[in-house]
């Protein structure tokens, strides 16, 4: 009898724990938690956060509660690959990241023959979404759109000017670079010098010397702040006055402590600061509260866990598959970036790029300013 009653009870929290297990919607969140590009990480994980505390504190999707599991992949493709076999062991449904196109690009792969959706709240390089996969989203635009954003505004408020083409070499920074190289040709401008670096790098004085000898008087630059501000700097060192321009990889407050005082002037494109956007007002107060500034893809995280959560609720199901399916025909859904939908390859349907200048703010210190 007594056997009996314990095989009962061990049984009853078994169910229980197994219920508990079954219970949990598994998200996995990846970037470069650690490294050089780690800003950009928290950005992703503090959004991803937030927003599985909020959709929890709700009710969770159809009944059951997000848990996040976090997947370090340091910027590295190979180390994205690991991660992405990791969270396919974990039992991860859905994916908010990578970071980096080059690693959001293989990453995806592994997601795509395992079942498990991935949402990027950055990578913009086309590729991403051109191979035609069932599993491949994005709340941000692509580089083809930046890139022509830029490259218009380089022809029409440089009349004249020598323009050097940089890029760091990899499948986001080299893929914006050409792409603008695209646009500003199309319309009778071409560079002067183009050349690659190699992140990481700490001297850049031969590239400016390049550039210094050959008049150059706008750098466009592929990549990421962590560079773009050593060449900034090293720039204004050599006596290179020229203006640079860059993409949404240095939208970070931490390009003014590399660049110093040389930061000023520098142009962005990146889409309308969200965290102007009303449908953002309470949760930005949230991360402000908590002492994080939501800035750059942090709201972009955030948006995507909504979407996937509101799409969830729609389908009335956690299937990633048909979540996808709900995701491409029953948008826009409503977001703290404003409201998104997405074509059939998980494009958004609203692309919206803007220029920015980096400039010294009320407070006396640089960030960038939509003009």
């Amino acid at each position: 009898m007594k056997k009996s009653l314990l095989s009962a009870v061990a049984l009853t929290a078994m169910v229980a724990f197994s219920g508990t297990a079954w219970a949990d919607i598994i998200v996995g969140v990846a970037g470069p938690l650690t490294g050089p590009n780690a800003a950009f990480g928290a950005q992703l994980q503090k959004g991803a956060e937030q927003a599985a505390a909020d959709i929890n504190a709700a009710g969770g999707i159809n009944g059951e509660k997000i848990k996040i599991v976090l997947g370090d992949d340091v910027s590295d493709a190979k180390q994205g690959v690991s991660v992405a076999n990791k969270f396919v062991a974990d039992g991860v449904k859905f994916v908010i990241g990578h970071f980096n196109s080059g690693v959001s690009i293989p990453a995806s792969d592994v997601y795509a023959e395992n079942g498990i959706l991935q949402v990027t709240p950055a990578s913009t390089n086309p590729q991403f979404t051109e191979r035609k996969l069932w599993n491949t989203f994005r709340t941000c635009g692509r580089d083809d759109q930046q890139g022509a954003v830029a490259g218009k505004y380089i022809a029409d408020k440089f009349k004249g000017v020598k323009v050097a083409v940089v890029h760091d070499k990899t499948p986001y920074g080299q893929g914006l670079a050409n792409e603008t190289k695209k646009a500003m040709n199309a319309l009778g401008v071409k560079e002067v010098v183009y050349e690659g670096i190699t992140p990481g790098e700490k001297d850049y004085s031969a590239l400016i010397a390049k550039m210094k000898e050959a008049g150059v008087g706008v750098v466009y630059y592929g990549g990421l702040h962590t560079e773009a501000g050593l060449i900034l700097r090293q720039m204004a060192d050599q006596g290179v006055k020229a203006t640079m321009m860059s993409g949404d990889g240095i939208t970070s407050n931490e390009l003014a402590s590399i660049a110093g005082d040389a930061v000023n002037g520098t142009l962005m494109t990146f889409p309308p600061d969200p965290r102007n956007n009303p449908n953002a007002k309470d949760v930005v107060k949230k991360f402000r509260d908590a002492g994080f500034e939501p800035e750059a893809y942090t709201l972009y995280s955030y948006a995507a866990l909504q979407i996937i959560a509101d799409a969830a609720k729609a389908g009335k199901t956690t299937d990633s598959e048909k979540v996808a399916e709900t995701m491409k025909a029953k948008g826009p859904f409503k977001t703290v970036i404003g409201d998104i939908g997405f074509d059939a390859k998980g494009d958004i349907t609203r692309p919206d790029y803007v220029m920015y200048t980096w400039k010294k703010g009320p407070d006396g210190k640089y960030s960038y300013f939509e003009n």
